[in-house]
């Protein structure tokens, strides 16, 4: 295992700009930058060599539903697509991260299988207001909450007076909360009688859903200046709901995913559960307008929202979109599905950031990740942007290989992805494991 190395290619991401550099790490940090080549530097050509990527949005379901995902498995997929750190949502586990008690079993389960960093939110459900303050104390990077069932029963959506009395304890401690945004209230829809119709599996989960939501979060915002970050934003309608809260000067935050950019709703054919995700994928028009808000920084960065399931829960075979899990399994396609998206509207100093210092900066790790400078983490992406591959089901490292991206084609490959100065993934294969360390919140 060669911790102590120095790596040249003519793009290093360097202070906002591509230029030719030799990056020297040895024990896990990054000792020295230099312009140009320096003697005895690996050679990776033209090869893009930048921050390793952040995905701050991920549920690995360990401990108590394995057979869905875990940490084993997520963080050798997330190596093969470049990313070197994860942050894990407190549902899906069980028991849900609600409490110092399941914390510390999710951090126990974790052990041995950390081959990219991981981080951890708590959740905010009815009832554990006393346990958010050990939480925090104990390393959480943020707390999650839910407007509308989560799927989870045990993860119960909050309403306005958990928020009311959540809020100022994070607001002290500058901690943001996490919020998905759908208020569940009437829509048109005939998939009870259509239950595999996309179009009708949209119609169910409206964007005025979302914009409600969204509204609510921000006037709690207002009141309490409490960080405040949406995750996942699908409507196109909450853009300027945002940029004027954005205006007012509030901690507003927001993401958006890889397939509400990369896919569209009218792409999607019926009785394809591998699509179905909440909120769901909507409409070219207004996807194009996500496109847009990262453009111009109204949307903060991007994630994957990785919620994969097995095969019988995503009604694979039935088609059932009211009965299938809704998720999208993509944690391992971040980086080429993200720029696949983008990369007609932006160039790659402006898409770099969007999974690299953006992210870090919300997690408060701005001072060790996200950036290639000396002193910083050794997590480092070596990828090839312009190389296409075709997403083939026995290359995905996910615990279960359906996903809406098998079969298609995406541009950026991932040559090599190194954590804490160790190789993980290089050449198609996992070199190294348990390079990862915890990522906790100081």
């Amino acid at each position: 295992m060669i911790n102590k190395r120095s790596i040249y290619s003519t793009r290093c991401w360097l202070n906002g700009k591509l230029q030719p550099a030799t990056i020297s790490f040895d024990e896990g940090v990054i000792t020295s930058i230099r312009a140009g080549k320096t003697p005895g530097a690996e050679d990776f050509g033209d090869n893009v060599i930048m921050p390793g990527v952040i995905d701050a949005h991920v549920h690995v379901n360990e401990p108590g539903r394995t057979d869905w995902e875990g940490f084993d498995t997520a963080t050798q997929a997330a190596a093969a697509g470049g990313t070197t750190t994860i942050v894990d949502m407190p549902l899906n586990a069980s028991p849900v991260t609600t409490t110092l008690a399941a914390f510390n079993k999710k951090q126990e389960a974790s052990e041995g299988k950390l081959h990219v960093n991981v981080g951890f939110y708590g959740g905010l459900v009815p009832g554990n207001q006393q346990h958010l303050e050990e939480l925090i104390h104990a390393g959480v990077l943020g707390i999650k909450c839910f407007l509308t069932h989560s799927g989870i029963d045990e993860f119960t959506n909050v309403g306005e007076a958990e928020l009311e009395a959540a809020m100022p304890l994070l607001a002290k401690y500058k901690l943001p909360l996490l919020a998905h945004c759908e208020l569940k209230g009437d829509c048109q829809t005939k998939l009870d009688a259509f239950p595999t119709s996309y179009k009708e599996y949209l119609a169910s989960r409206p964007k005025a859903w979302e914009n409600e939501a969204v509204e609510l979060m921000i006037k709690l915002c207002r009141k309490h200046h409490c960080p405040t970050h949406i995750v996942h934003v699908s409507s196109a309608e909450v853009l300027p709901l945002v940029q004027q809260a954005r205006a007012e000067g509030l901690p507003l935050t927001a993401e958006t995913c890889a397939h509400y950019i990369y896919f569209n709703a009218e792409d999607i054919p019926d009785a394809e559960c591998v699509y179905k995700c909440a909120p769901p994928i909507r409409e070219k028009a207004n996807n194009d307008r996500l496109r847009a808000a990262l453009k111009n920084s109204l949307l903060d960065f991007i994630t994957t929202d990785h919620s994969p399931a097995p095969p019988a829960i995503k009604e694979l075979e039935s088609g059932n979109l009211l009965k299938a899990w809704g998720g999208i399994a993509g944690l391992q396609f971040l980086l080429p599905a993200a720029w696949t998206a983008m990369k007609h509207a932006l160039s790659l100093e402006e898409f770099i950031p969007l999974l690299t210092e953006h992210p870090a900066r919300f997690l408060k790790a701005e001072e060790v990740k996200g950036k290639l400078a000396e002193g910083y983490d050794a997590d480092i992406c070596i990828w090839n942007p312009e190389e296409a591959f075709v997403v083939r089901a026995e290359d995905i490292l996910h615990k279960h290989d359906c996903s809406p991206y098998t079969g298609k084609q995406l541009s950026g490959t991932t040559r090599e992805t190194i954590v804490q100065g160790i190789t993980v993934y290089q050449n198609k294969k996992i070199i190294h494991k348990n390079a990862g360390k915890w990522l906790l919140r100081k």
